[in-house]
């Protein structure tokens, strides 16, 4: 297809996309790669193995946060091997490098989570003893809450690392009960039949940016942010806005227990938060709060005052 239009007069012919091997993440860059081609883009895969993915076998709130998967392919950005990277956005850390800019957030999928599980439907039919496998203290506080509501202290929820495709295969063999995923993932990869359930946001509210893909580019690289544009979902844009400020205001790396999920009524946009204490002892806080948006600054200021709220409640 011949390049042609104003979108593309100052970006180049070529774009390389740098990207994580796991299937999930071939999945996502492959979807901007055909929207790109679309465009008229030519455009190749850069894959690479993060630190990440590396290390499965500590939690990532123990060996330096979800920003972990992201810093092989900055390297390459700001090496020029690649012009863009693609990202789950709840692994973007709130505050990127200096250098680098978040130019583009697409349209989302399914935020919620997923329970997949062969033994039992959900937290109410688990075994006595189960165990429930999770990679987030996000999921861990919230199950923990709401097993608490159930009265079922024997069940244990413990880490579960690895790609999508690990955490099936560990689910299988029989090391848990049953896991908590991101349905996205699992709807993007054609694995929806594997989901017994999904939670609504009031019974497990959804991480900030979940199930959303976010494209990153070095903050120099004015050429791309028009040829981006036609990727964008402004809905999109603001509930994520809105969420990452909640996280942002608190500190936000995944060593925080911390749910922020946003909806877009209209020009109204609703905002709901939760935190909890990853030690167990603090009740877990919910905050809300709504407001008309019209643009990325009025939803952080949302996630500002519900960040606040949180705090005066406790959270930290």
């Amino acid at each position: 297809m011949p390049l042609g239009g104003s979108i593309l007069t100052s970006a180049p012919s070529s774009l390389v996309i740098a990207t994580r091997e796991s299937r999930l993440a071939l999945w996502q860059a492959e979807h901007v790669r055909a929207r790109l081609q679309s465009l008229g883009f030519g455009v190749e895969l850069l894959g690479m193995t993060t630190l990440g993915d590396q290390i499965l076998d500590r939690t990532l709130s123990k060996v330096g946060g979800k920003g972990l998967f992201v810093k092989e392919l900055e390297v390459a950005l700001a090496e020029g091997r690649a012009d863009l990277a693609v990202h789950s956005l709840k692994d973007v850390p709130m505050d990127l490098p200096e250098g680098f800019a978040l130019a583009c957030v697409m349209a989302r999928e399914d935020p919620r989570d997923a329970w997949v599980s062969a033994v039992c439907a959900g937290l109410e039919d688990l075994p006595a003893g189960a165990v429930v496998g999770t990679s987030s203290l996000r999921r861990t506080v919230l199950l923990r809450a709401r097993l608490a509501e159930l009265g079922r202290s024997d069940v244990r929820i413990e880490p579960l690392r690895g790609n999508l495709d690990t955490r099936l295969r560990k689910l299988d063999e029989g090391q848990y009960a049953a896991i908590v995923l991101a349905a996205a993932g699992l709807k993007r990869l054609g694995l929806g039949a594997r989901i017994r359930r999904i939670f609504e946001p009031d019974e497990m509210l959804p991480s900030a940016g979940q199930g959303a893909l976010g494209i990153e580019i070095r903050a120099d690289r004015h050429d791309l942010e028009a040829a981006l544009a036609p990727l964008a979902d402004a809905a999109t844009w603001l509930c994520v806005s809105a969420e990452r400020a909640v996280s942002r205001a608190l500190g936000g790396s995944c060593s925080m227990p911390l749910a922020a999920h946003a909806v877009l009524d209209g020009g109204t946009l609703k905002l709901s938060a939760a935190w909890g204490d990853p030690e167990g002892v603090a009740p877990l806080l919910r905050a809300e709060g709504s407001a008309e948006v019209g643009d990325s600054a009025q939803a952080e200021a949302l996630g500002m005052r519900v960040a606040a709220d949180l705090r005066s409640q406790g959270a930290r």
